[in-house]
């Protein structure tokens, strides 16, 4: 058995490898730290506002409107490129939009890009 140290997210964990001759073996595995769950923040929705999500990942190219701009539901807000195509991103309700990205960050899919309250 050899041991190695790993470190996920700031986090170190020990994790046990065996070595075989190369045969099929059953694989077990023993954490000897516990997994802790991701801290998910409070919501915008929580809050009186609505999210604009990322449909799909991409990079943030350019916005639409101003930070802080009053919007209606399907307003174009923010352009996002995936796969070398550009892709228009709509207001998810009415109200003042405040942004959480800026121009030249990637996101994943479903990251919030921006609030409206």
């Amino acid at each position: 058995m050899r041991k190695f140290n790993v470190n996920v997210n700031g986090k170190s964990y020990v994790v046990e490898v065996e070595e075989t001759d190369g045969s099929a073996a059953p694989v077990s595995s023993s954490a000897s730290a516990p997994v802790q769950a991701p801290v998910v923040p409070v919501s915008a929705t929580a809050a009186g506002g609505s999210m604009v999500k990322a449909p799909m990942p991409g990079l943030v190219l350019k916005f639409s409107v101003e930070n802080g701009a009053t919007v209606k539901k399907g307003d174009k807000v923010i352009v996002l490129e995936a796969m070398k195509m550009e892709n228009d991103i709509v207001a998810s309700a009415d109200g003042t939009i405040t942004f959480l990205v800026k121009a030249g960050d990637n996101v994943v899919s479903g990251a919030d890009l921006a609030c409206i309250k």
